[in-house]
């Protein structure tokens, strides 16, 4: 019986995180590494605000260090802020049972299309109290071309 038509059986393996390979070719959805990503990003809030010399990039990172965030440029215009957040692992939590957790653990990711006039060798990142601020700076406007005069001879 193909168990992959059910699309409670799907949620449960998605839950359960079911190896992709076991079910790939029984199911039609996106694939499991498209659904993480998409998750990590709906899962981390921004902010992108817009000056007259650059283009500024607010991120929530409670709880995580500047050393454990990630800010990349892909194909040439795509910002990519990622990262991980895992759980606290000491002698203390050993044999601990958490009655509640929402806290998000795990992967997170934001990707942001960055506009013609970023100048991709100006960006600077900055973590401070749980807060990244990557700045874009703008590259400055083209001139307008001038006309060229051309000297007309006299034949």
């Amino acid at each position: 019986m193909d168990f992959g038509r059910f699309p409670i059986i799907s949620i449960l393996e998605d839950m359960l995180e079911v190896p992709e390979e076991h079910n790939e070719k029984s199911r039609n959805n996106p694939s499991r590494a498209y659904m993480r990503d998409a998750k990590a990003m709906a899962a981390t809030p921004a902010d992108v605000i817009e000056h007259s010399n650059a283009y500024v990039f607010v991120v929530d990172m409670p709880g995580i260090k500047g050393d454990e965030i990630k800010v990349q440029v892909e194909n040439e215009n795509v910002l990519v802020v990622s990262g991980e957040r895992q759980r606290e692992k000491n002698k203390e939590n050993e044999g601990v049972t958490y009655v509640r957790m929402e806290r998000r653990m795990g992967k997170f990711m934001r990707k942001f299309q960055l506009p013609e006039n970023a100048d991709l060798d100006k960006i600077s990142a900055v973590c401070h109290d749980g807060v990244l601020k990557v700045t874009v700076q703008k590259l400055p406007p083209p001139e307008p071309k001038k006309p060229k005069t051309i000297q007309v001879q006299v034949a």
